[in-house]
């Protein structure tokens, strides 16, 4: 992954996923499990139970990381 888009989730990882559940209630706690260099595997994980594209998936990650 290029360093430049890598995702910072670790500080407010239970928000985010708390966001997530809330817009997509077929995430499961599996889905959304979360450790820290293995971005792209949740990524992988979330898009196939959406059925979206990576790209969507980090831009959500993203968007439910403002604050």
């Amino acid at each position: 992954m290029n360093p430049a888009t890598k995702l910072s989730l670790k500080g407010n990882w239970n928000v985010i996923k708390g966001n997530l559940k809330q817009s997509y209630g077929e995430l499961t706690d599996d889905d959304l499990t979360y450790v820290e260099g293995q971005e792209e595997e949740l990524v992988g994980r979330i898009q196939k139970r959406i059925g979206s594209t990576a790209a969507d998936v980090r831009h959500l990650l993203q968007k439910f990381n403002r604050p």
